[in-house]
């Protein structure tokens, strides 16, 4: 099921540049507000809280100044004392979580007369009660102490069914949500509101001397969502320009740091798959990673032109190695051919000698080549650890013959404890082996090996022979595939060439170092994490 959802999004997902999407995403992120503040109603929730406080706001005057009225009406005249006075409340209702109630019913009929004290605070609140509605548009009834309404057109009758009138009566300020029944739409988009289909209904008791002489029922219709909006949008308009100018700003850094090196990065790879080597130009805005990966391509490219040029030059070197030998056997193969018959029989044993030696060169370059490919791909093995001294013993005994001989030197540091190396034993011992073999070609008769332990977790290998040395134009390609001064001897020149990337397979290091007399050649292995005791 995943698979197939993840194979219909990528068929429809669409393929959109970097900077495109890096805006969209910014212009997603920066609506987020907005959108919830509408399909979330946080703002049009605040619009609710702030009419309720309203309400709650013109009820407290209202009954504190008929409690005041109330002063001079027989059997009301209690003044409130400092500490019955109104104090702020908070707001209550919630669009999200308060109920809404039905519409409020018609009051009903009662055979219950209005308190007379009441109905004379009525009448004379009466100015103070259309004065506030012209102003607020809020609708104020006002009830007796049994929640019959003093005024209005259905006044006599009574409210005291309502439930807000009844925790009115019982001492305490309520605000319920009820559904408008007038309600009319007048905004095409209005059907997004909650809050456009509801009336919010305040009921407040009027006391005197901490008894409920009447009670206030103000209604009113909550500000609409998109009245708000219309009114402040000239702040909604101002914040939207300056966050599009954030987010043009914002991406246009993104770009020039992001989105353009990238761009160079893929027209230098472009380039450099056609052949032609060119160096991305990094942007004065700089973000690690990108630098990081620019780094990381310019190795890249160093290593595959390195790369390249080592097997064009590989390529020469074995066309040209091949092409010597294949030629005198081929010339060979012509005079047999043509004068086989005629030819003495001393003269065809040497043409075929020649011919059979032509063939194990060839079979032993090719031999060498293999060798050479396999040290080339070679990868260290982790956790590899070779005998370092043990090794060098069995190549000392192998190599040392009547003319030729090898010599062990350990410093003192080194000969209580010698630390194994981190190598492939095999590849350790050819390393050694083809060194002393190579002193021994030159016309060497004495090798000596010095072992030195170093500080900084290598271990240390000098081979200097006595023998007429690597003349100084031959010094820097004495490690090139093929180069050879003994061919006639039957070398390759591939000797070197594969101790040195065994070396580089451990992470070791092969080099050539100048000498009064001879050939140096220095060997440096990284420490084994174990050490191996002294196996003399």
């Amino acid at each position: 099921m995943i698979p197939r959802l993840k194979g219909l999004v990528g068929r429809f997902w669409p393929v959109l540049r970097l900077r495109t999407f890096l805006l969209g995403t910014l212009l997603f992120v920066a609506a987020l507000p907005g959108l919830g503040a509408i399909f979330l109603r946080v703002y049009e929730n605040a619009l609710v809280r702030r009419t309720e406080a309203e309400l709650v706001a013109q009820g407290a005057a209202l009954a504190a100044s008929a409690a005041i009225v109330a002063r001079g009406i027989p059997m009301q005249a209690v003044p409130l004392e400092d500490t019955q006075r109104y104090h702020e409340r908070k707001t209550e209702v919630d669009l999200r979580s308060s109920p809404i109630l039905p519409p409020r019913p018609r009051a009903a009929i009662t055979n219950r007369l209005p308190d007379p004290a009441a109905l004379v605070l009525a009448r004379q609140m009466m100015p103070a009660f259309r004065e506030t509605k012209v102003t607020t548009l809020a609708a104020i009834l006002m009830l007796d102490r049994h929640g019959v309404l003093l005024n209005g057109q259905a006044g006599g009758r009574s409210f005291a069914m309502l439930p807000e009138v009844r925790i009115a009566l019982g001492g305490s300020a309520v605000t319920v949500l009820r559904k408008n029944e007038g309600y009319v739409r007048r905004y095409p988009l209005e059907w997004l509101s909650r809050a456009a289909q509801i009336r919010l209904h305040h009921a407040r008791p009027i006391m005197v001397d901490g008894k409920v002489v009447g009670v206030l029922l103000l209604s009113r219709s909550p500000r609409a969502l998109f009245l708000g909006i219309y009114e402040d949008r000239g702040k909604i308009a101002l914040g939207g320009v300056v966050i599009l100018g954030l987010l043009f700003a914002l991406t246009a850094v993104l770009s020039r740091a992001i989105v353009r090196p990238v761009e160079r990065l893929s027209q230098a790879t472009r380039e450099l798959a056609s052949g032609r080597r060119v160096t991305a130009r990094q942007s004065s805005l700089q973000v690690v990673e990108i630098r990081a990966l620019f780094h990381d391509f310019e190795q890249m490219a160093d290593s595959i032109e390195k790369r390249s040029r080592y097997l064009r030059d590989f390529a020469a070197s074995v066309s040209h190695e091949f092409k010597t030998p294949l030629a005198a056997m081929s010339g060979a193969i012509e005079l047999l051919q043509d004068h086989g018959g005629d030819m003495a029989s001393a003269d065809r044993e040497r043409f075929l000698a020649n011919m059979a030696a032509d063939a194990r060169r060839l079979s032993r370059l090719v031999g060498r080549l293999m060798e050479l490919a396999r040290a080339d791909v070679l990868v260290g093995e982790p956790g590899a650890s070779a005998p370092v001294h043990g090794i060098l013993a069995s190549m000392a005994d192998a190599m040392t013959r009547d003319r030729f001989r090898v010599n062990l030197l350990l410093s003192e540091a080194s000969s209580a404890l010698v630390p194994a190396v981190a190598m492939d034993p095999g590849a350790l011992e050819a390393v050694l082996t083809t060194l002393a073999e190579n002193a021994r070609q030159a016309g060497a008769s004495r090798l000596e090996v010095t072992l030195t332990v170093q500080d900084d977790d290598w271990v240390r290998l000098d081979l200097v022979d006595d023998g007429p040395g690597i003349p100084e134009g031959d010094r820097e390609r004495v490690f090139a595939p093929f180069f050879t001064s003994k061919r006639e001897a039957g070398g390759t020149g591939l000797g070197l060439a594969i101790a040195r990337s065994l070396l580089d397979a451990y992470g070791g290091v092969l080099e050539l170092l100048r000498s009064p007399n001879g050939a140096h050649f220095r060997v440096l292995c990284p420490r084994a994490m174990e050490y191996s005791a002294n196996m003399l």
